[in-house]
């Protein structure tokens, strides 16, 4: 089977999502397959069960899309400063796999998006770095190397790609944005490919 990254990703109003393609972008850059993969809304009531593939869109993960990968993309939208419900709850579910030791050793980064410039970016990729660390992963960030990490007026940290979307979830991502997150997925890739040795 060929070595793939996970992006995995949560998105409601779509800018997550994009970031998500856009690194998936940067990591076959760097030679390695991307698998794109989402999970789904939660809601407080359940009367009807959702389909287990959605309707459209990308693919709901499995714990075996994460078992099997040789790297992470995590993205979630800020929910005051911390990651959503949504994928927090996908976190919850992978006991199995932190005591298997499955994520052991591989390299991931985190990304997110936001309404506001101040609305808790690096506090919501920090939100994220938990289970990470708890699962015995290596993280990445973003480096200085990239002109658009110093030059952006938007999204952008060390910590991992990021964007604002503005207030009503309509501004798309800047030129600097997308370089962003075109970059920190190829730096995953070449970092998977190095601790795969070369495969």
């Amino acid at each position: 089977m060929q070595a793939y990254i996970l992006v995995l990703y949560y998105s409601k109003y779509g800018s997550t999502k994009d970031m998500a393609h856009l690194i998936a972008d940067g990591i076959e850059a760097a030679g390695m397959s991307a698998k794109i993969r989402t999970v789904p809304q939660l809601a407080t009531s359940v009367e009807v069960a959702a389909p287990s593939i959605p309707e459209d869109g990308d693919i709901y993960c499995s714990l075996d899309d994460l078992a099997g990968c040789a790297g992470l993309a995590l993205g979630s939208p800020t929910r005051f400063g911390n990651m959503a419900s949504e994928m927090k709850y996908f976190w919850d579910q992978t006991t199995t796999l932190w005591l298997s030791g499955a994520l052991h050793n591989k390299p991931a980064c985190v990304f997110t998006s936001s309404g506001s410039m101040h609305g808790g970016q690096e506090s919501t990729l920090l939100s994220m770095l938990p289970p990470l660390f708890h699962h015995g992963m290596m993280i990445l960030g973003l480096t200085n190397a990239h002109p658009a990490l110093s030059n952006t007026k938007s999204g952008g940290t060390p910590y991992g790609a990021t964007h604002v979307s503005g207030a009503r979830h309509d501004q798309g991502l800047t030129a600097e944005e997308k370089a962003l997150c075109f970059e920190q997925g190829k730096r995953l890739g070449e970092v998977a490919i190095k601790l795969l040795g070369g495969q």
